[in-house]
């Protein structure tokens, strides 16, 4: 059986790793582009990235066409190397789909060896994001970033945008003297005052976690291996909030194996950023929103480093495996938590978790909630949800649960060091569960559960269903300030108060609102999450004081998660509709467009005139 199973997984990875993306328009099992060398200039004045594309081709078949993913793209030229010489060649540009883009089909033969484009992006793609210099904290100098996950990196780059490839980069990036680049690659902690910088990234990664950002950066370093970019005026909080950084590198390669990406910097990015943390290699991209000056928001930096092992090493290889990447993340996330700060911090912030899991399985159509989710030709923005993030990590939880923590840790050091620098589709995953875990112990999963939480909608009835001790005592304080007395909150946490704040009974009434924000200055909280879940209880209460921080929140931080529930709750009455779309046309020059596209549809539902 084991040798069968064996077989099966080496069939499985040549039938599904390269032609089950339905996001992409590459044909890798034709020609893959294994190296990608960039030559670009990142012009703010047209708010364009512009210059050439050029990869080394892999043939697997007798192909003479290579297919590109582009969005938006202006390409003028092609060229391929054939006998160690450049020479013209022909390309077509494909009506754009709605979701896809365009498809770039470029001839090159049976000979040619490397191929070329030249090209540039247009001002709206959908992965870059330009920020005036009035748009930053410094006003002095613009800013540009990028967010290439799931499918933007081909608004910036022609490229075979699927992540089921893995390739190598070098860059030669060209932008104003004075400003510094920073790449998902080996930044030097030095400035070049010329503009100009050369990056590498030899370890093969997929085209989502390309990265790119430019701007007024100065850079402080933690460790020897760990570093802040940041604009000046967060560089010392940052490096202060994420001085644990090394500490959770060390307890990760002690549960999972070594990290393999040399270092780990962090880029604290503008409040526009549309997510927490983005894991791009060797430079993770993170919201500002999280430096709470008291390190309670860290988890999002366990987050980003676990990625370097479940996601960056390991990779879904298309985005209905997003469940590979994220809940094997969230997981890692929580163990790092656990180890470093304890087991009560862990466990608040899975039971956390597990509530916003239940509040997503509650609104989504059932097929939202399958792990191995059908996306059809939907947009992969459209189906992201707590279901890869916690019911993958709730999964993982379970078999830990069912095989005792020792051998579920062996179990995932092994799949880490098995499938480095691979990317894998959920049948993979299912086989080796199955050889590495299922069958050596028997009697403690079955195959059939196993599919229960790979294929079916919903939760299995003997789920893990989190709770936290520390949650039970904030509802029994609740009880006892409900019915006027007072709260103890010395020690309370970030975590503590957002159970607190998000479990208040809606029909709380306008006299406690005001008391709760008289004795404990919520509406003026200066911890982003805190504010969030206070500001959707005032939207909900109507409670009319904390109208003016609402209007200042939303104007000035771009964080989906931040910002689209409270439009979304606006949304519900006309009145506050009318008053949330005015504060959105002010605010949404300063939104990613990506940040753009969820809040326009809550606001203007199709069909609504804007």
């Amino acid at each position: 059986m084991k040798r069968f199973l064996s077989v099966l997984l080496v069939l499985l990875w040549s039938a599904t790793a390269t032609a089950q993306d339905q996001h992409s328009y590459a044909q890798l099992e034709r020609i893959s582009t294994p190296h990608l060398e960039l030559d670009l200039v990142v012009d703010f004045e047209q708010k364009q990235v512009r210059g050439t594309a050029e990869y080394r081709l892999q043939r697997h078949q007798a192909a003479t066409a290579l297919t590109l993913d582009t969005s938006e793209l202006t390409v003028t030229a092609a060229e391929i190397k054939v006998a160690g010489k450049w020479q013209a060649t022909t390309f077509t540009l494909a009506e754009a789909h709605p979701s896809l883009g365009s498809k770039l089909t470029i001839e090159v033969g049976t000979e040619a060896t490397e191929v070329r484009i030249h090209y540039a992006s247009a001002p709206t793609a959908s992965g870059l994001q330009w920020l005036s210099p009035a748009q930053t904290a410094g006003k002095q100098h613009p800013f540009m970033f990028s967010q290439s996950q799931p499918i933007h990196a081909r608004s910036w780059i022609p490229i075979q945008d699927t992540p089921a490839l893995r390739l190598t980069y070098n860059a030669k990036v060209r932008t104003k003297p004075g400003l510094r680049v920073v790449m998902s690659a080996d930044n030097s902690l030095e400035p070049e005052p010329s503009g100009s910088y050369e990056f590498s990234m030899p370890q093969p990664i997929p085209p989502y976690l390309i990265a790119i950002a430019a701007g007024d950066l100065e850079v402080k370093s933690i460790s020897a291996n760990v570093a802040v970019f940041a604009e000046a005026y967060i560089l010392a909080d940052a490096a202060w909030e994420f001085a644990d950084t090394p500490a959770m590198i060390e307890t990760t390669e002690a549960m999972y194996g070594p990290y393999r990406w040399d270092r780990y910097d962090l880029l604290i990015l503008p409040p526009s950023f549309p997510f927490g943390g983005m894991e791009n290699p060797r430079l993770s991209f993170i919201t500002p929103t999280v430096i709470a000056k008291d390190r309670s928001l860290v988890n999002l930096i366990a987050h980003e480093l676990a990625h370097s092992w479940s996601g960056n090493l390991v990779t879904n290889a298309t985005w209905r495996d997003l469940w590979i990447n994220e809940g094997f993340t969230s997981y890692v996330e929580n163990r790092i938590m656990e180890e470093l700060f304890g087991v009560e911090r862990a466990q608040m912030e899975l039971a956390l978790g597990y509530q916003d899991l239940l509040a997503d399985l509650e609104s989504l159509d059932p097929a939202d909630t399958i792990m191995h989710i059908d996306i059809g030709l939907r947009h992969p923005d459209e189906v992201f949800s707590q279901v890869p993030y916690v019911k993958g990590q709730l999964f993982l939880v379970y078999l830990e649960q069912q095989f005792g923590r020792q051998l579920f840790d062996q179990f995932l050091k092994q799949y880490f060091a098995d499938w480095a620098f691979k990317s894998i589709t959920t049948a993979q995953i299912r086989a080796y569960l199955i050889e590495h875990l299922l069958e050596p112990n028997p009697g403690k999963v079955s195959v059939a559960k196993l599919d229960e939480w790979l294929y079916q909608p919903g939760l299995p009835t003997d789920a893990p269903q989190p709770s936290s001790d520390a949650f039970e005592q904030v509802e029994r304080q609740m009880q006892i300030w409900l019915k006027g007395g007072q709260l103890r909150t010395a020690d309370w946490t970030t975590h503590e108060w957002l159970h607190f704040i998000n479990n208040l009974p809606l029909d709380i009434s306008a006299v406690n609102m005001a008391r709760l924000d008289r004795e404990f200055g919520l509406t003026q909280s200066n911890n982003n999450e805190i504010a969030h879940a206070w500001l959707k209880l005032s939207i909900i209460k109507k409670y009319q004081p904390a109208r003016e921080r609402l209007r200042d929140y939303l104007l000035t931080i771009g964080r989906n998660k931040l910002v689209a529930p409270l439009y979304r709750e606006l949304a519900k009455n006309p009145a506050d509709l009318s008053w949330a779309r005015a504060v959105y046309e002010q605010a949404k020059t300063g939104y990613h467009p990506l940040t753009q596209t969820v809040n326009q549809a809550i606001l203007y539902p199709q069909g609504e005139a804007q």
